[in-house]
C-alpha cells in the first residue's frame, strides 16, 4: 500500500451568523476555496477525479449535491465529478477520509476533499424539521421507527441533552466551561494578532477574518447567561458559534506527487471512525481516540498538537480528562466555541489548521477528532514533512 499525502489546504474565514458571508450562496463559498486549491499547487484541475464535499442540511441551495455544484461554479472541468457527505459535524473529516482511501485504494490519484455551510442560509437541522413540515413529518428523524423506539425508547436525541449527559458523567461544573470557553476566545484573538491564521486563509470579498472571536467576552459576561435546558450548566457561551464557511485540501497519491510535480505537506498517518451512544451522543472522540492509539500503537503524549472540536466545552474537557492529553497542546489557537462551527465545513477547517500549526511550530505529528451526530466520531494522525 502506497502513501497518502495533503498538498495543500485552503480554507475561508469562519462567519458569523448573520455577518459577512450570510448573503453568499453556498456554491460561491465551496468555488471559492477550489479556486484558490488550484491556484496554490498549480495542479491541472482537469487531473482531479473526484471532488468529495461535506454538508449537512442540503437543502435549498445547499441541495443537488453542493460537491458538484461548487466545482462547476468555479468554472473547473465539468468532466471532473462530486459527491457530498453527511456524517454529521464530521463530514468533512469523513470526506478527507473517503479521498484518503480512494488514494490508498490505487482507484484514484488526485482528489479534492472539503466542505462547505451556511448556517446563517440554511438553519441548523432544518432537513430533518422545517423542509419535512410540509409533509406532515414534524417530529423530527427517529419518531415511528419501531427499531428505535425499541432499543432507545423515548429518550431526547438532542445535542444540548447530551453535553448535559456528560458534564453530569464527568463531574464538569458550569464554572468549568466557562474557563474553558474563555481561553478559547483568548487563544483565538491571539492567533488573529499574530497572524497565524494569514496563510491558511483566503479572504472572501471584504471579509478577511475570522469574525467568531470576542474580544470582549468575561467570566462576568458569561455567568450572566441563562442555560439552554432549565436548570442545565450548558449556556450559548459554552457551546459552537454557528457559522458559514468552506475549506478545501487536495489529496494525492505517490503516482500523482511524481506526475504532477507536487510538494506534499504532511502524510496521513491515521484515519478511523468509532461510534458510541447516541443519547450521549457527544461523547465518541473518547474512545475513538483510544481506538486510533491501539491501532497505530502512538500514545497521546506522541501528538504534538491536537485538534477536538468545541461543539460544547464539556466534550473537550470530558475527552481531556480520559485521554490525559496535555491541555497545552490541544486547540493552541482556540476552536469553535470562538471561531465558530460551519457545520459541513469544520472537519476541514480543523485540518487546515493543524497543518498550518505544525509547520509554523515544528511539530511532527497531529492528531484531529471530533463528536458527531448519531454518536460518533473520526479521528485523524497526520504527520508533516
Amino acid at each position: 500500500m502506497g502513501e497518502v499525502y495533503i498538498v495543500e489546504a485552503v480554507r475561508t474565514p469562519v462567519g458569523r451568523r448573520g455577518g459577512g458571508l450570510a448573503a453568499v450562496h453556498p456554491a460561491d463559498l465551496g468555488a471559492h476555496v477550489l479556486t484558490a486549491l488550484m491556484e496554490r499547487t498549480g495542479v491541472d484541475p482537469a487531473a482531479v477525479e473526484d471532488v468529495v464535499f461535506g454538508c449537512l442540511d442540503t437543502v435549498g441551495p445547499q441541495a443537488g449535491d453542493i460537491a458538484r455544484t461548487s466545482w462547476l461554479a468555479a468554472g473547473l472541468p465539468e468532466e471532473v465529478p462530486g459527491v457530498t457527505v453527511d456524517r454529521q459535524c464530521g463530514s468533512s473529516q469523513q470526506a478527507v477520509h473517503f479521498a484518503a482511501q480512494a488514494v490508498l485504494s490505487g482507484t484514484q490519484d488526485l482528489v479534492v476533499a472539503g466542505g462547505v455551510q451556511n448556517m446563517s442560509m440554511i438553519p441548523i437541522a432544518f432537513a430533518s424539521r422545517q423542509a419535512a413540515e410540509p409533509l406532515g413529518l414534524t417530529q423530527g428523524p427517529f419518531a415511528g421507527s419501531a427499531g428505535w423506539h425499541a432499543r432507545y425508547g423515548d429518550q431526547p436525541v438532542d445535542q444540548f441533552h447530551g453535553a448535559e449527559l456528560i458534564a453530569e458523567r464527568w463531574g464538569i461544573t458550569r464554572r468549568d466551561q466557562e474557563e474553558y470557553a474563555l481561553r478559547s476566545h483568548q487563544r483565538a484573538v491571539r492567533a488573529l494578532d499574530q497572524g497565524r491564521f494569514a496563510r491558511e486563509t483566503v479572504a472572501y470579498r471584504e471579509l478577511a477574518a475570522d469574525e467568531g472571536p470576542r474580544r470582549d467576552t468575561t467570566l462576568e459576561k458569561m455567568a450572566a447567561l441563562a442555560p439552554v435546558v432549565p436548570g442545565g450548566s450548558i449556556t450559548a457561551a459554552c457551546s459552537s458559534q454557528l457559522s458559514d464557511g468552506a475549506a478545501a485540501l487536495l489529496i494525492a497519491g505517490e503516482r500523482a506527487v511524481r506526475k504532477h510535480g507536487l510538494t506534499p505537506r504532511a502524510r496521513i498517518h491515521h484515519l478511523s471512525v468509532r461510534g458510541g451512544d447516541p443519547i450521549r451522543m457527544l461523547s465518541a472522540p473518547i474512545p475513538a481516540t483510544a481506538h486510533a492509539l491501539a491501532k497505530t500503537g502512538m500514545t497521546i503524549d506522541a501528538m504534538d498538537l491536537i485538534e477536538i472540536n468545541e461543539a460544547f466545552a464539556p466534550v473537550v474537557l470530558a475527552w481531556l480528562k480520559e485521554t490525559g492529553a496535555d491541555p497545552d497542546r490541544v486547540n493552541v489557537n482556540g476552536g469553535a466555541i470562538a471561531l465558530g462551527h460551519p457545520l459541513g465545513a469544520t472537519g476541514v477547517r480543523l485540518m487546515t489548521t493543524l497543518l498550518h500549526e505544525l509547520e509554523r511550530g515544528g511539530g511532527r505529528f497531529g492528531l484531529q477528532t471530533m463528536c458527531e451526530g448519531g454518536g460518533q466520531a473520526n479521528v485523524t494522525i497526520i504527520e508533516r514533512l
